[in-house]
């Protein structure tokens, strides 16, 4: 196992890595609207959606993956009614290539933020 971190996302706010590849595959912590710096993203739920995304792909990039190579995604939100805004913003990010994908409401995410992804990925 490895252990990936970059400067470009958020720290752990608690016991846990960024991510960790196992083989030829990332198993990335939920991203929340944190800036790399660890400021929230109060805004719209479109605008820490791609907070969100942003930090994904540092993730990414650090572990030598991509959006491109994401097979499978999980979308926790606050609220399902948010669903379509989410969607919109994750369709500018997966348009062509489409990984496997599961979206959950939840009652409560870290720091009470509206959307927390998850990713697991190839590593080329």
């Amino acid at each position: 196992m490895k252990v990936v971190h970059t400067n470009n996302a958020p720290d752990a706010i608690g016991p846990y890595s960024q991510g960790i590849i196992v083989n030829n595959m990332l198993y990335s912590s939920g991203q929340i609207p944190l800036t790399a710096d660890g400021d929230l993203i109060n805004g719209t739920v479109e605008e820490q959606t791609h907070q969100v995304f942003k930090n994904l792909k540092a993730v990414l990039e650090e572990a030598g993956a991509s959006l491109e190579s994401v097979v499978k995604a999980t979308v926790f939100i606050k609220d399902m009614n948010d669903f379509p805004r989410i969607n919109e913003v994750y369709g500018e990010y997966f348009s062509n290539h489409k990984p496997a994908r599961s979206c959950v409401e939840v009652a409560r995410l870290p720091k009470d933020v509206l959307v927390e992804i998850e990713v697991i990925a190839l590593v080329k």
